[in-house]
């Protein structure tokens, strides 16, 4: 402690004030860094949450004691993110958030005080409630609300209301509903509600737009067509156009024709009873008889031969006659009938009018200035064939009163084209590719990038190998050289070491060690030369052994006799 107050009276007031300063930047520091790490570890609860579900989610957070973070307007509730799971369910079981409306738990507490009319009301409330979050389950709404107005019974039909209902959707944001899905959507409120149709559903979206347009009749709409059969009109106009371009495009481009259609379509609907009889064809229908017998004739007459005879005399009998005998047939018969029974649907197609204009083909005589456009119209062979392919691709039927004008007319853009300018006459250029292979022509020409790279460095490679041999056999050489340089004079004075007598009593021995060294100098100059002429490189004296051969044969020419008195001196030095 000592030694601490003491460093720290030793410092002056600036590096005090400069460590307090920095300690206070680091305790900062810490405790930023621990808050962001606190604040980081939140995670969303809940998001897009309503106020009144918000509310309720807040308050029981804060019945739990659970830290909290309200973000995005407080639509969004974050909670710590080890404890995200574990409050969901603590919210699911305490039915929270109700997204929106009650439904049937609306009915979970008895309510022995309610009238028919808040039972009514109340049941109208949980099936809207029901069917809102029905609606929400689709991925692509964030909410929904649901109207429904129930059917009103009557015993006089005019007085009989039908159901109707309204849904209000709120889409996510880059969201949209295909029409599949307005369909289905209109079909599932449909379906939950009894007497209601799909026809009186609305389905709207937050901009006031109308998703689904349901199907008017004539009744509904007798001064005209509605919006929907106008779109359906221009459904099938565009379409028959796509078909009429998608079969002249390649036989005159995409801008050498313009094409257009208008179609009269039959909006009535209505059903048509038809019954035939077939006279031809004629089956019993039903067939009556009666007969009654009762009772039984008397014989009369006179007995004996005469009237038993094959042809007896008449007499009036005497006996009276008994029974009652009645026969009645009644048959009836009718014609064959038929009965046909049709319904006839709207948007049928009655005619329809298509028109092409073929553009002219441009052809320029000349260049420069003085080129003339010359327009060439379309022969009547290939205008045959555009109406041809039109009447096939479009289903043309002129028993039908339909019409088809096919006319050759050049467009503005057409008249309006500017001669080509005159192109410069392009000279060969000069040939400056070095002779390669066929092989590296080809892959030059292909523009390989990847073996011509490879195949550079394999010649690099090879190269830098052939150089490497041929510097290696050039010093070797030089070696064997300087070595034969440097032994010849040895070899000399040992041979002549066995007789120095002969030596010392010879008079020309400077003579000949001079001839002798000049004769290798000159051998070594030589080879040293046929070795620079094979390698073609510039020579390199840099070695110690090359320089003091050099030197040594310099001075062996200008003073012969000192040179063999060196000679000397080195053999008598060997031999002591």
């Amino acid at each position: 402690m000592n030694q601490i107050l003491r460093l720290i009276g030793n410092l002056t007031l600036r590096q005090r004030v400069t460590i307090i300063a920095a300690a206070a930047v680091v305790v900062a520091g810490l405790i930023m860094f621990s808050r962001w790490s606190h604040e980081r570890d939140f995670r969303p609860l809940y998001t897009s949450l309503s106020p009144e579900d918000g509310g309720a989610v807040v308050a029981k957070l804060k019945e739990t004691g659970v830290e909290y973070r309200l973000s995005e307007n407080g639509t969004t509730v974050m909670v710590p993110s080890a404890r995200v799971a574990e409050l969901r369910l603590q919210m699911a079981a305490a039915g929270l958030p109700k997204s929106g409306r009650m439904g049937f738990e609306l009915f979970d507490k008895t309510n022995f005080g309610a009238t028919d009319f808040t039972e009514q009301v109340n049941f109208r409330r949980a099936l809207e409630g029901e069917l809102e979050r029905s609606v929400m389950a689709l991925s692509e709404v964030e909410q929904a609300r649901v109207h429904i107005t129930f059917p009103k019974e009557s015993i006089f039909l005019e007085s009989r209301q039908p159901a109707k209902s309204s849904v209000l959707l709120k889409l996510r944001p880059g969201a949209k509903l295909s029409p599949a899905n307005v369909l289905a959507v209109t079909h599932l409120v449909a379906s939950a509600v009894d007497g209601l149709a799909p026809e009186a559903v609305s389905v709207l979206d937050m901009q006031g737009n109308l998703l689904n347009r349901p199907r008017r009749g004539i009744e509904a709409d007798g001064a005209g067509a509605s919006e929907g059969f106008l779109d359906y009109r221009r459904s099938l106009e565009k379409d028959l156009v796509a078909k009429i371009g998608t079969a002249l495009e390649p036989l005159l481009g995409p801008d050498g024709f313009r094409a257009s259609a208008t179609v009269e379509c039959d909006f009535s609907a209505g059903e048509q009873t038809e019954e035939t009889y077939d006279p031809s064809r004629s089956v019993m229908v039903s067939q009556q008889r009666t007969e009654d017998i009762s009772g039984a004739a008397l014989v009369s007459g006179t007995p004996g031969t005469a009237s038993n005879l094959p042809r007896p005399i008449s007499r009036p009998g005497s006996g009276t006659s008994g029974g009652v005998a009645r026969r009645t047939e009644n048959i009836a018969y009718q014609s064959s009938r038929t009965t046909r029974h049709l319904r006839l649907p709207q948007g049928t197609l009655k005619r329809m009018s298509l028109a092409v204009l073929v553009d002219h083909t441009v052809r320029w005589e000349g260049t420069g200035a003085r080129a003339r456009r010359i327009l060439e119209p379309a022969s009547p062979e290939k205008l045959k064939a555009v109406r041809d392919l039109v009447a096939a691709a479009t289903g043309f039927t002129p028993d039908r009163g339909d019409l088809l004008t096919v006319e050759n007319q050049p467009f503005e853009s057409t008249l309006s084209w500017e001669p080509p300018a005159a192109s410069p006459v392009a000279t060969p250029a000069a040939d400056t590719s070095l002779p390669l292979p066929a092989w590296l022509n080809n892959l030059v020409k292909q523009k390989n990038m990847a073996v011509l790279i490879g195949v550079g460095a394999g010649l690099l490679l090879l190269l830098i190998l052939l150089v490497s041999v041929l510097i290696l056999k050039a010093r070797k050489r030089r070696k064997k050289v300087v070595e034969a340089s440097i032994e010849g004079p040895a070899a000399l004075t040992a041979g002549d070491a066995g007789a120095p007598a002969a030596i010392e009593k010879g008079p020309d021995l400077e003579q000949q060690m001079a001839a002798k060294l000049a004769e290798q100098a000159a051998m070594k100059d030589r080879l040293e030369a046929e070795a620079l002429n094979s390698l073609k490189l510039p020579q390199v004296t840099t070695k110690k052994t090359e320089v003091l051969t050099k030197h040594i044969n310099t001075e062996a020419k200008k003073d012969p006799g000192s040179m063999a008195h060196l000679v000397r001196t080195w053999l008598n030095e060997r031999e002591h």
